[in-house]
């Protein structure tokens, strides 16, 4: 059976409860989820959560749904609204104080999966610092990788829908109509982050930042590299295969 994933506690935070319970699960999966832009890792995160059970927390969700919606004054969430619309980036504090009000999401019986964050090494020990106060410890870092030029061709061929985010691909995923979304007939654009380079900028910037990262989880055993060429597919079952034989010992 599918697993249902209601994630109303980790959008909204302070008393917010999922109104789903959560999945019973044959093992519990504490899992960190890395890779640039275009390795396809949000896919993966949701591939992931219907094979595991695991609920896929990614703070980029939390942000979004956060848009046009008044936070509690106080909370992480206003604190983090005001940065962003002073056109700041959210800092570092105010992201784990965001998931220090959600707190409840990392003791999910079903399992998490963190897609987002951390994105620096200092988010790294502050998330490290925080499961040890909740008696908690991550199973893996799974860090999807992807050589430069096919991240370029995956994210320069995107296309999108203003109107309902319908996302295509001019080869591996065309339109039935040229720029024309099949879903609900609206002008299909690029996005400006998408163009060569700009994405040449993005994955600098992913660079720099994960690679201290990375090696502070290889330090602890827990990085697990996944090449993230070829099908959604054949990602998900090298994930599942490296994870059974590295985690679990099978």
């Amino acid at each position: 059976m599918t697993p249902v994933h209601d994630r109303t506690a980790w959008l909204q935070g302070g008393k917010a409860v999922c109104l789903q319970p959560p999945t019973r699960v044959d093992r519990i999966w504490r899992l960190v989820l890395l890779g640039p832009p275009g390795s396809g890792k949000g896919t993966q995160a949701e591939l992931l959560a219907h094979s595991l059970g695991a609920c896929a927390l990614s703070t980029g969700d939390v942000f979004r749904a956060a848009r046009g919606h008044p936070a509690p004054p106080g909370s992480a969430m206003a604190v983090a609204q005001e940065q962003m619309a002073r056109g700041e980036l959210v800092t570092d504090n105010s992201v784990l104080a965001l998931i220090r009000e959600r707190g409840r999401c990392l003791r999910c019986s079903g399992g998490f999966m963190l897609d987002g964050f951390p994105r620096t090494l200092a988010q790294a020990e502050a998330i490290d610092a925080l499961l040890v106060a909740e008696n908690l410890q991550l199973d893996a870092v799974v860090s999807y990788e992807l050589p430069t030029p096919e991240i370029i061709a995956r994210l320069s061929g995107r296309r999108t829908c203003p109107a309902c985010k319908s996302v295509f691909h001019v080869e591996t995923c065309p339109p039935k109509r040229e720029a024309v979304c099949d879903r609900c007939g609206g002008a299909l654009v690029q996005r400006e982050d998408d163009r060569p380079e700009a994405i040449q900028v993005r994955l600098e910037a992913y660079q720099s930042a994960t690679v201290p990262l990375a090696a502070h989880y290889q330090k602890k055993g827990l990085l697990f590299p996944i090449s993230a060429a070829g099908l959604p597919a054949e990602i998900l079952a090298r994930t599942l295969d490296a994870l059974a034989i590295r985690v679990l010992g099978l």
